[in-house]
């Protein structure tokens, strides 16, 4: 985002944003990436202290109250240095969000500021074995009793699934006949008896930590359920228009810095002594990976000013959603190749932030289902003008 286009605070929060990745994240990313640890707590820690977790939170919880314009750029700026990290910036105002609007004031006061502060990491439990793509067709049970509810059920290819302290969990509450209008949110702790975690041994993401979930006979107080029963679907679907834009900013911070690595390294690597950069084969591929990047950011800011102004954006977040990621992918492996044979080493960064971003053509809605929701929004209003 170019700086003349932000006011004073935003400038402020950026330049922060964008210090903290550099000096604190940049280096060591490829380091933590190649490790089966989970996320460095630490340095979560930090961001929570500089406002960096949740900046939609009001302050009155911990946050520092910004839109999602400014969510936007803290989520670019901290993706720059650190992808993995970025999931951070990317779910946190997700499920935050949801409880803001939704939960009782008791639990706000409780969950929000350790959100804000990185004292806790909170999963999401969405995805389940049988559904996948088809989001509302859940059968992990929370069955109603005097005291609150019992959990039985399983959910898979959850982000933080070994890490995360609590979740914000679906589950249903009506009948399978109901589909996604019998589904209720919760917030549950996951150290509770009953609950047990795996997790997989993915190519990519591996600080995030994905993995399932189960949930035997788990006992959750009624204070547990966010809103009413039967109507959680809804909420956390208006918040994956979010989600959509930061992921797209996170692959357009990962790119971009693969290829501000790539113009230095072209400008110093000489061959038939020449620098490779006045080669049009060399530089006319990053000039348009430069266009590619710039057109996705653009795109991404105006879809979160929509958001910012109560507009629909529903269009928008599909189609950054499913061009961020594929986009991101193949200019990431351009530079890669690039580099020629050194690229290819895990010395360099590029092979594993390939890697790191190729997920996200999976996660939070596949390309086909991103194209279904474009196709949709776009027939709908076709339809209504001709009726």
């Amino acid at each position: 985002m170019n700086p003349a286009l932000l006011n004073d605070e935003q400038k402020m929060i950026k330049e922060m944003a964008d210090r903290f990745a550099k000096d604190r994240l940049l280096e060591g990313y490829r380091e933590r990436a190649l490790k089966n640890d989970p996320l460095d707590r630490q340095l979560i820690k930090e961001m929570g202290e500089l406002g960096l977790l949740a900046p939609n939170i009001p302050e009155e919880y911990g946050g520092i109250g910004a839109s999602s314009f400014v969510n936007g750029l803290i989520c670019e700026a901290i993706a720059y240095g650190d992808f993995n990290i970025s999931y951070m910036n990317m779910t946190n105002p997700l499920m935050s969000d949801v409880i803001m609007r939704f939960a009782t004031h008791e639990m706000k006061q409780d969950v929000l500021p350790k959100m804000a502060s990185g004292e806790i990491i909170v999963g999401l439990g969405l995805t389940e074995p049988r559904g996948g793509s088809d989001a509302g067709n859940l059968i992990l049970k929370a069955v109603k009793t005097d005291t609150g509810y019992i959990l039985n059920g399983e959910k898979t290819s959850m982000s933080y699934a070994t890490q995360a302290d609590s979740v914000l969990l679906f589950a249903r509450t009506g009948t399978v006949e109901s589909g996604p209008y019998g589904v209720s949110a919760f917030y549950v702790d996951l150290n509770l008896p009953g609950i047990s975690r795996t997790d997989f041994d993915d190519i990519g993401n591996k600080p995030v930590g994905r993995g399932s979930v189960f949930f035997e006979d788990v006992e959750i107080p009624a204070s547990a359920l966010i809103g009413n029963e039967n109507e959680g679907f809804t909420k956390i679907m208006v918040g994956f228009d979010l989600s959509r834009v930061l992921i797209a900013l996170q692959c357009v911070a990962t790119a971009q810095v693969s290829v501000d690595e790539t113009w230095q390294y072209v400008q110093e690597r000489e061959a038939f002594k020449t620098p490779l950069v006045k080669f049009q084969g060399v530089s006319f591929p990053l000039a348009e990976h430069e266009s590619t990047l710039e057109s996705l950011r653009a795109l991404a800011y105006q879809t979160l000013q929509l958001r910012d102004g109560g507009h629909r954006h529903t269009r928008e977040a599909a189609m950054l959603k499913w061009m961020g990621p594929k986009y991101c992918t193949d200019i990431i492996q351009s530079c890669l190749l690039l580099h020629g044979h050194y690229g290819y080493t895990t010395d360099l960064p590029f092979q594993q932030r390939m890697l790191d971003v190729m997920g996200l053509q999976i996660g939070d809605g596949t390309a086909q289902i991103m194209k279904t929701i474009i196709s949709r929004e776009k027939v709908g209003k076709v339809a209504l003008q001709y009726k």
